[in-house]
């Protein structure tokens, strides 16, 4: 074996990883045997993934190793298994929500940022689809609850280019990964940003009320203003795996300022008395939806 190259993995297809090395080179790779057989947290290799490649005899690349993850996104399975993980050493996790068509949910919202923390990524609160009618007051709304916790918050709209340029100063820099419900938009900013993209959008879907997945494949996509874009599939069922429900409180910054204050160490501020987070909650300071969610993600 010669030539040993690095690089990041920009696309999985299959049993082919398309890889972007250090020097700027895309080429096409397959896993080393051992590799195959390792365990390892979610997926083998995903998008993001630092690895190392040899190259075979015939000109073929193997990757023979990967580095270690310095951040990750991932979703939930179902029947017990590890997540699966969607995107590795990611800088940031948008949150993407529409403000209507389809309404918001904030439970969905508040797990995407739990898991965004949770995975070591900054979160970023993105409000679609200002442009419709109601969009802008229930964006506004959000915007000012999730302003106030310390949140970076965009408003925006695909189809009216409002706030992109926000939203470009965001993704610009390292690597930025879109999740949320389907047909909230995340192909239809990506568009809006970088129009030669020409990612597939779909239609809402009347029957089902809920948007069709549009994208089948993650791929990181390279912006014209050097930032990458993680493109992963529509979902909703961001995993908190790793997140034991004693330490749920570390991952809502206005309850996390507030838990040495409560009577009881290891207060779940769900029942306790003396407890400093419901008492800030009846106090106005904490946003009832934003309660609501996290006694949802304790109890889950």
């Amino acid at each position: 074996m010669s030539g040993a190259l690095a690089g990041m993995v920009h696309m999985v297809r299959g049993g082919v990883y398309t890889v972007v090395t250090d020097d700027g080179t895309l080429v096409e790779a397959s896993l080393r045997g051992r590799l195959k057989q390792q365990t390892r947290e979610g997926d083998q290799v995903v998008i993001g993934d630092r690895v190392h490649l040899g190259l075979q005899e015939g000109g073929a690349y193997t990757i023979e190793a990967v580095e270690p993850r310095r951040t990750r996104i991932a979703r939930t399975r179902g029947g017990g298994h590890r997540p699966r993980v969607l995107v590795a050493n990611a800088d940031r996790l948008l949150a993407v929500m529409a403000g209507a068509d389809p309404s918001p949910r904030q439970e969905v919202l508040d797990r995407l940022l739990v898991a965004g923390e949770a995975g070591g990524v900054e979160p970023v609160v993105v409000l679609n689809k200002v442009d419709l009618p109601g969009g802008r007051e229930v964006a506004d709304r959000l915007a000012a609850v999730y302003g106030k916790v310390g949140y970076r918050v965009v408003e925006a709209s695909a189809l009216t280019r409002e706030g992109l340029d926000d939203l470009r100063a965001v993704v610009c820099d390292g690597l930025s990964a879109m999740a949320g419900p389907s047909g909230v938009g995340k192909s239809s900013l990506a568009n809006a940003l970088e129009p030669a993209l020409e990612l597939r959008t779909g239609e809402l879907s009347r029957k089902l009320g809920r948007g069709r997945h549009t994208t089948v494949t993650s791929r990181l996509i390279r912006l014209s203003c050097g930032g990458l874009l993680a493109d992963t599939p529509g979902f909703s069922d961001v995993g908190l795996w790793g997140v034991p429900p004693d330490e749920l409180d570390l991952y809502f910054p206005e309850m996390r300022a507030l838990r040495e204050a409560c009577r009881f160490r290891g207060c779940t501020h769900l029942h306790e008395p003396g407890c400093a987070v419901r008492d800030a909650l009846d106090a106005g300071e904490i946003d009832p939806g934003r309660y609501r969610s996290y006694r949802t993600l304790f109890e889950g």
